[in-house]
Parts: structure tokens; C-alpha cells; sequence
């Protein structure tokens, strides 16, 4: 039965292997490799054999070409737009998927599987296997060339050039970094002859000392939701090296939310687990899983865009000053919310998004994922209710969204809803850690 699942989750692919080594065996995993045709296209799946994920790839005849058991001492890596690295032991398979969305979809499996212990998702971020985001070159390239990204960041310091002393930018800069990147930037650092200028730390903001106060700490903390990853805290934990009157970038978020109708969006989320409606899967009746299904599908916030028009009040916002903010506070924030609704219908849930301001001495420069803005690696957030709310136009729906950190690097979302004229009443509790990526489209 688990088998099937996974089956019907293939994604057709091209393999390249790097290395040419066949049964290659480690002490933790095994790799079963044969040979293949250049120009043979194969289908991808993934699979769970005695409580352990299988990475399966297939030819036509159905016959497996590769396959291997998944575990969090395999290295995985992006690589460009549509290709992912996969290094085991000795040997390196290159997997070329037709469409980058195709990727995202197999990463987003990859993931979730990946994370069936909290000791395993201790370690994982929201998009990325560990490590990759920041080992990677190839993740390092794809975030330099997000221009909408550098260029914020440009601007912020040339907007104020007063807080950066000295010609080149600063007289000494300490650049913080806890993954094999440090080596790599140490690397930059060298050949560009600045080792008087840039020394690199390497090592978790809480643990490595750093030899002087600073005029400006620089960062790019945010997650899905402005705070999934939870790497705000080491943002703030960084704020003990700040001289006084010292400058955060960037220095205050805001996460806005508003109610949104999206009937397709609901539908198609809870036709998600149409699969469990079966009575006769190979004999066996699945609809007592059914609603366990609906309620597991609907706990996963949607990571996508939408037309604005779909949003039925002005957003509410919540204000974090990361210049006052504690590691304390983020642990626990309730944001209460009232909103007029401006058009009549079905609220479905609530969406949600964020600006980050860097604020110096002399400008204050925005970078925004709102809808109504160019489109940012962050996306925007929904949030569905369990059972959508019917309300009018002038009514209000008030309630709040409390986000309480978990020990997977993330919060647990639980929002509650209600139209106080006719006094009906939803809600929902989801886990941030593991969206649903909608993407139907090429990703920055």
C-alpha cells in the first residue's frame, strides 16, 4: 500500500553519474547503480521499505536503474534550476528533472521524509537537505544572483555611507559563518588581498568571540513568514557585539496578514486526499483515513503567490524592532486582528507576508514580499481554515494567530476566527516547518 503512494509521485528524470563505481557500500547505506543510456529518460520515485525512504529511479520497463536507502549522512545539493546532486559514499548522481517546479515538488517529499523524527528535523531547513543552502556554491550563486535581494542590500549601504567608515566600505569587518562556506569565503577573502581588512569566524553566533564592538551588524535572517528557521534568535543573540547606537540590517520586520477567498485553493487542497476515499485499494477500505488525511493536508501552510484581489480586508501588521526584540520574545507571539471585511463571500484563511526596513543614520530602504510587489525567493504564506467562514460586506472577523516556537527550527501556527455579527466560529493549527510548495512556476 505505501508502495503505491509513492509510486504515483514520479517525476521523469535523467541521471548522470559522476563517478564510475557500481555496488557501492558504506557502513550506513547501500547504492545498487546499473548502467543506462545517455539520452534515456527514466522516472523518478520515492518509496518507504520497513520504515526506511527508498530514492528509486526506473527505466520504462519499470525495472530499477538506481535506488538507495535516504539518511541524514547522505549529502544532497541543488545544482542551477532543475538538477539536483546526490553524493553516496564514492559516488555522485546527477538528477536532471524536466521542470524546476518538478525539482521543487521533489525536494519538498524529500524533505518531509526526511523529517519523520525531530531529532532528523532538528537539523533541516524549510527548502534544503542539510547543508545545502550553505555549503553549496551552486546555493550560494543562485542567492547572489537574486537581484532584487543584492540590490536592496546595495542600496541600504550606499543610502547611508556614513555608517560604514573608511574608503572600500569599513575598516575591519567580521564575517560569521558556521558551514564549510567560512573556507570558501576565506578563500574570496585572500585572493581579493583584504585579510587586513575581512577575518572570518567560523562557528554559531553563540559560540565564536568576536574581538571588537561593531558600528553595524549584517545579516539575512528571514525565513518563509519572515521567521521560519527560527535564525532570528542568532540575529539578536548577535546584538551583544553592537556599539552603542550601532545599526541592525536589516533593523525591523513586519508581518502582515489578511483574510483571503480562494474556493479553487480549497478544493484542491482537500482533494489532496482523495486517494484515502478508496474502498477497494487492492481489496482493502482506505476511507477510514480519509479525514485523519484532510486534517494532516490542512496543517501544512501553502508557500505560492495570488492576485490581490482575492484578499477581502486591509492587512492587519505586526511590528518586530530587531533592535529591542529579545531571543525570549520570539518564542511566543499572539497577534490579535480585527478586519472589515470589503466584499462579501467565504473566508478560506488567512494569508500572510512581510517587509524587513534597514534603517541607518541618513535613509531607510524597504524590501517587500507583498503581493502587489515583484516576486521574492520568500513567496507569500496561506493559511486555511478548517471550515470556511461566510461573512458580508462592513462585517468584522476578529480573532488571533499565536505563534509558538517548536524544537524543529520553526512555530506551530494556531490561528482562531470569528464573524462577530453571526458569531460563527473556525480556526486551524499549522506546522510552518512543513509547507506545501504551489509553485506553477519557475522559482527565483
Amino acid at each position: 500500500m505505501e508502495e503505491r503512494s509513492e509510486e504515483s509521485l514520479a517525476f521523469p528524470v535523467r541521471v548522470f553519474r559522476l563517478q564510475e563505481e557500481e555496488n557501492v557500500e558504506t557502513r550506513e547505506e547501500e547504492v545498487r547503480v546499473c548502467r543506462q543510456a545517455a539520452d534515456q529518460e527514466l522516472s523518478l520515485l520515492l518509496r518507504t521499505e520497513r520504515g526506511e525512504q527508498q530514492l528509486v529511479v526506473c527505466n520504462a520497463h519499470r525495472a530499477s536503474v538506481f535506488q538507495f536507502t535516504v539518511s541524514k549522512e547522505m549529502d544532497f545539493c541543488q545544482v542551477g534550476g532543475q538538477s539536483f546532486l546526490v553524493a553516496v559514499g564514492n559516488t555522485s548522481l546527477l538528477l536532471q528533472f524536466q521542470t524546476p517546479a518538478d525539482m521543487r515538488r521533489f525536494q519538498q517529499r524529500l524533505r518531509r521524509r526526511d523529517e519523520a523524527t525531530d531529532a532528523e528535523r532538528d537539523q533541516t531547513s524549510s527548502w534544503q537537505h542539510p547543508g545545502c543552502e550553505v555549503s553549496c556554491l551552486s546555493q550560494q550563486q543562485s542567492l547572489l544572483q537574486d537581484i532584487l535581494r543584492i540590490t536592496t542590500y546595495q542600496r541600504a549601504f550606499l543610502a547611508n555611507e556614513v555608517d560604514f567608515r573608511d574608503k572600500a566600505g569599513a575598516r575591519r569587518v567580521y564575517a560569521v559563518d558556521s558551514s564549510p562556506m567560512a573556507r570558501y569565503t576565506q578563500t574570496l577573502v585572500q585572493s581579493n588581498n583584504l585579510s587586513e581588512q575581512i577575518r572570518v569566524l567560523e562557528g554559531e553566533v553563540e559560540e565564536v568571540s568576536c574581538p571588537d564592538l561593531v558600528d553595524v551588524i549584517v545579516s539575512e535572517p528571514m525565513g518563509y513568514l519572515l521567521l521560519n528557521d527560527r535564525l532570528m534568535g542568532s540575529f539578536l543573540h548577535a546584538r551583544k557585539w553592537l556599539k552603542p547606537n550601532g545599526h541592525m540590517f536589516p533593523s525591523r520586520g513586519d508581518i502582515h496578514l489578511a483574510p483571503f477567498s480562494d474556493e479553487q485553493l480549497y478544493f484542491e487542497h482537500y482533494a489532496r486526499a482523495s486517494f484515502w476515499q478508496q474502498r477497494s485499494f487492492y481489496g482493502v477500505n482506505l476511507s477510514s483515513l480519509h479525514s485523519p488525511a484532510v486534517d494532516e493536508f490542512f496543517k501544512q501552510p501553502i508557500v505560492d503567490t495570488f492576485d490581490v484581489q482575492i484578499l477581502m480586508a486591509r492587512s492587519v501588521k505586526h511590528c518586530i524592532d530587531f533592535m529591542e526584540t529579545t531571543e525570549a520574545d520570539l518564542l511566543r507571539m499572539e497577534i490579535p486582528f480585527v478586519f472589515t471585511l470589503l466584499q462579501s463571500g467565504l473566508i478560506h484563511g488567512l494569508a500572510f507576508w512581510f517587509d524587513v526596513a534597514y534603517s541607518g543614520s541618513k535613509s531607510t530602504v524597504w524590501l517587500s514580499t507583498a503581493p502587489t510587489e515583484p516576486l521574492t525567493r520568500w513567496y507569500q504564506v496561506r493559511c486555511l481554515l478548517q471550515t470556511p467562514l461566510f461573512a458580508k460586506l462592513g462585517q468584522t472577523l476578529s480573532g488571533t494567530v499565536l505563534l509558538v516556537a517548536n524544537n524543529r527550527k520553526s512555530y506551530d501556527i494556531h490561528i482562531t476566527a470569528t464573524v462577530d455579527q453571526s458569531g460563527f466560529r473556525s480556526g486551524n493549527v499549522l506546522d510552518l516547518k512543513n509547507p506545501f510548495f504551489r509553485l506553477n512556476f519557475i522559482p527565483l
